[in-house]
């Protein structure tokens, strides 16, 4: 089966950007007005984090985020055989100069970015950040259950040399990267929801009570890292630009949750400045805290 949809994926994914946002504007149409995907969790995201907002400007947002959920698909297959030179033409970074030089000869750095744009097109950074350099860059993730789709995503989070890291070995790799003096800058997609109560944290984010993730703080203090908030932005149709922002050069000195608070407070700004590119149809606030923290 595998091989089969690798296959498969691998020859649509051949097609001109024209033609595979053509299929784009066809599939938009059945997601949103008759499968009707995920539309009430994106609905009711969308009321809960902008109560300021009338229904018809709601709708509009909402709309627009479908549209560009269909593109983010298609956009994903095409890293199946997208060439090097055509994904740096759309996928563009501002900020490599000073993550470099916070980093020096011998610190890594933690990468906070969010569900925000084409998340999956960060994986070709290396491109980027080791042509001059011998960084190890990779994306902590979240194995699937679908064993065949967990598959052929993590080859096309490998195709640029963007190593996937499993969740629960993600201290582990960092350390070993380190005792092997060997510089990183691992990526953490950290507004996702947690499961339970023993590295969370709760914050409002969005005008609601968020529980949020503080792996990437208690990781990045640990290992004494620099961290950087992945500032990403949608230029126009099919291409994108990602800022490198400086969180702190010395987080382990900083005071408790302070380096999430600051996250979150940038991914926020980030969302709401243009807000149908977030993953509104991830149900993001499923717990409230007392089912959380009973």
């Amino acid at each position: 089966m595998y091989q089969i949809a690798n296959k498969i994926w691998f020859l649509f994914s051949l097609l001109p950007f024209r033609v595979l946002y053509f299929f784009s504007d066809i599939l938009y149409f059945p997601l949103y007005y008759c499968i009707r995907y995920r539309r009430k969790i994106v609905r009711k995201n969308l009321l809960n984090s902008f109560p300021e907002k009338d229904l018809k400007t709601i709708i509009r947002i909402e709309k627009k985020f479908y549209s560009f959920f269909c593109d983010y698909i298609v956009e994903t297959i095409k890293l199946f055989s997208i060439s090097e030179k055509n994904i740096r033409k759309r996928m563009t970074f501002e900020g490599v100069e000073e993550m470099i030089k916070e980093m020096g000869n011998d610190k890594s750095c933690i990468l906070n970015l969010g569900h925000y744009c084409n998340w999956e097109w960060l994986t070709s950074s290396p491109l980027q950040l080791t042509a001059e350099n011998p960084f190890v860059c990779g994306q902590i993730y979240h194995p699937l259950e679908n064993k065949l789709f967990d598959k052929l995503f993590l080859k096309i989070r490998g195709r640029f040399h963007a190593e996937s890291i499993p969740r629960k070995n993600t201290l582990r790799r960092i350390v070993a990267l380190k005792q092997e003096k060997k510089q990183s800058i691992i990526a953490f997609l950290s507004d996702q929801t947690p499961h339970g109560n023993s590295n969370s944290r709760w914050i409002d984010f969005l005008n609601q009570d968020t529980c949020v993730f503080l792996g990437a703080e208690r990781i990045a203090c640990q290992t004494k890292s620099v961290v950087f908030y992945a500032d990403m932005k949608r230029i126009k149709r099919g291409y994108y630009h990602c800022k490198f922002v400086l969180l702190s050069s010395a987080p382990h000195e900083l005071p408790e949750y302070s380096l999430t608070d600051m996250y979150f407070q940038h991914l926020e700004k980030t969302i709401q400045q243009d807000p149908p590119y977030w993953l509104w149809s991830h149900n993001r606030w499923k717990r409230p805290r007392a089912k959380i923290n009973p």
